[in-house]
């Protein structure tokens, strides 16, 4: 869900300017997945501009303050949450923990790092929504410790359909800066794709997997 249109926009020129996000619909990067896609997106770029972290952090410490409330706890989501996470949580004045994406192999075998008591309201950060999965197993992991999760914010989302269900399925509210409609709006506003362009990203963000095979044959 996004909260303000012109936050959204802005959130997106940002990314594109810094190369955060790359679009190159003739030339796809290729995911772990094995999809072919014609964007690529690297949120902790952010994270080399002080400006941009700011307003990063700043505006995603007001949706949750609005919408949730303050939390108890800020838990980012690695490894890309981390660093952001840890911004909001100083920001917000509360404890910072992490989630990792397995256990961790070794001494105390831990998937959440950091102290955390049970009953706490916690509010999830991630830095970029795909399918889902990874987002929602860290938000599995925190109930499992006992945690209340309030919901969860992000930098962006591709708008993936899968996400949206599984975020429903598991009743977990979702907010994001910006998103794949808004960043095309400001990619074609800003010259960054032509309206040739437009029409072919939204086409694989409307079924990615398809596009692969549509596209490389």
């Amino acid at each position: 869900m996004i909260k303000n249109k012109d936050t959204a926009k802005k959130t997106a020129e940002l990314l594109l300017q810094i190369k955060a996000i790359k679009l190159h619909p003739e030339a796809p990067f290729t995911w772990a997945s094995g999809w072919k896609s014609p964007i690529y997106c690297d949120n902790r770029v952010t994270l080399s501009y002080p400006s941009i972290r700011t307003y990063l952090r700043e505006n995603l410490a007001k949706i949750i303050e609005e919408e949730f409330g303050k939390p108890d706890v800020i838990a980012g989501v690695a490894t890309g949450a981390i660093a952001l996470g840890v911004l909001i949580a100083q920001h917000l004045n509360v404890p910072f923990v992490y989630v990792r994406p397995e256990v961790k192999k070794h001494g105390r075998k831990n998937k959440i790092e950091g102290y955390l008591e049970k009953n706490k309201r916690v509010v999830v950060v991630e830095d970029l929504i795909s399918t889902g999965k990874s987002s929602l197993n860290a938000v599995k992991a925190l109930k499992e410790e006992g945690a209340i999760v309030k919901g969860m914010v992000a930098i962006f989302s591709y708008g993936f359909e899968i996400a949206q269900k599984k975020f429903e399925k598991e009743n977990v509210d979702l907010y994001t800066l910006s998103n794949y409609k808004y960043l095309l709006e400001q990619a074609l506003d800003s010259g960054f794709i032509s309206e040739k362009e437009v029409g072919e990203l939204e086409e694989w963000r409307n079924n990615p997997s398809e596009w692969t095979l549509t596209k490389t044959s």
